[in-house]
């Protein structure tokens, strides 16, 4: 993470933020986040500050956090409809957080580069109808259908056209859509929809792909899971088994989200009611809203960054720590701070090292020492 702001002060001056933002020369890495309520997020940030300060549950946030307050990222930046900004928690419903805040966080530390999630997400909304691709057609009930498809592409591209409006600091910057992610499926389990899901999943990556230009697009699908860690049935388990069908296409990743569930969560809902203080450190929602668990979602959110990566891994260098810990300086010699190195650019000159407090700073290599200079380019 650019954590200019962290770093000493000796550090900071003109040449570290050009006039032309930080940005300049590098690539705007865009995700689409699409789906329904799910993708909308609804863990309480009541929840997520306690837990997160809280002995039995801050293990889960810890990578999030900066002391006592979570991290606003300055190399990540949300926009969410209507609202938009650097990434910290909030994102999500009114009050609530969601999955891009994992999926963003993880996004961040793998690249070099400034990274947009674009979350597009409306509650209630079904693939047979809201979401359904133009390729799939009409699905003949008379009903409206395809709008929040429509809408998905003109939220991607008022995104593209408008980056350096929408944040300022990605001014000197390209911009590149690397994938989406789908957390979507709860309203497709009613009438014939479950049975259409695998073909209108099969249409909408075709379409989206197309519709963007790019026939590899990675998809990472997160497979329903409202029903916990019970096996899935019924309309459940034909959901996400045409979700899990979608492996079988070349650059997708599809995985079970039940899997993933908050077991303490799951275990107190039923008595929630007799025991309304002790849910209030635990959930903040419903079965169907994935318990508005914080650490649920989260877990949801990583491991769709996980699969992300995978995906990516031949088109994008990943950070991998393969340095020691070591004690840097300043080009004055006045400061130094430990850290690992993690990755040098050598056209951007941007290095990146992670921090021994576990945050990364990126900054150009002319603010180190000539020593640490010369350790970095030796390292690569």
């Amino acid at each position: 993470m650019k954590s200019f702001r962290y770093l000493p002060a000796l550090f900071l001056g003109a040449s570290l933020l050009a006039s032309t933002g930080f940005a300049y020369g590098k690539t705007v890495r865009a995700f689409i986040l699409a789906g329904q309520s799910n993708m909308e997020g609804k863990a309480q940030n009541s929840l997520l500050d306690f837990q997160a300060s809280d002995a039995k549950t801050a293990e889960h946030y810890v990578h999030l956090r900066d002391g006592d307050k979570w991290i606003v990222r300055d190399d990540v930046f949300i926009k969410f409809l209507g609202r938009k900004g650097p990434l910290t928690t909030g994102f999500g419903s009114s009050g609530c957080t969601g999955i891009e805040l994992e999926f963003g966080h993880a996004m961040g530390e793998h690249f070099d580069d400034p990274v947009v999630l674009i979350k597009t997400a409306w509650g209630g909304h079904s693939l047979s109808h809201n979401f359904r691709p133009p390729s799939a057609g009409d699905p003949g009930d008379g009903k409206p259908f395809g709008e929040s498809y429509k809408n998905i592409m003109m939220e991607f591209t008022d995104m593209k056209e408008n980056y350096k409006k929408h944040f300022r600091k990605l001014r000197g910057a390209d911009f590149e859509i690397e994938g989406l992610v789908w957390f979507q499926g709860f309203n497709d389990k009613f009438g014939n929809s479950p049975g259409q899901y695998e073909d209108n999943m099969k249409h909408f990556i075709n379409d989206v792909r197309n519709e963007l230009g790019k026939p590899d697009l990675p998809f990472v699908i997160c497979g329903i899971g409202t029903h916990g860690s019970a096996a899935a049935s019924g309309s459940n388990k034909t959901v996400l088994d045409a979700q899990m069908a979608m492996n079988n296409i070349d650059k997708v990743k599809a995985f079970p989200t039940g899997e993933l569930v908050d077991k303490a969560a799951e275990e107190l809902f039923p008595t929630w009611q007799k025991n309304q203080e002790e849910w209030k450190k635990t959930g903040s929602d419903r079965p169907y809203h994935y318990f508005g668990s914080g650490i649920w979602y989260g877990r949801i959110g990583a491991t769709a960054a996980k699969n992300m990566i995978e995906l990516l891994a031949d088109k994008n260098k990943s950070k991998s720590v393969v340095h020691k810990k070591r004690t840097f300086h300043n080009a004055s010699g006045t400061s130094n701070f430990e850290g690992t190195l993690m990755s040098y650019n050598p056209e951007t000159e941007i290095v990146s090292i992670r921090k021994s407090n576990g945050r990364m700073s990126k900054f150009k290599i002319e603010l180190l020492s000539k020593e640490d200079q010369d350790y970095v380019k030796a390292s690569q």
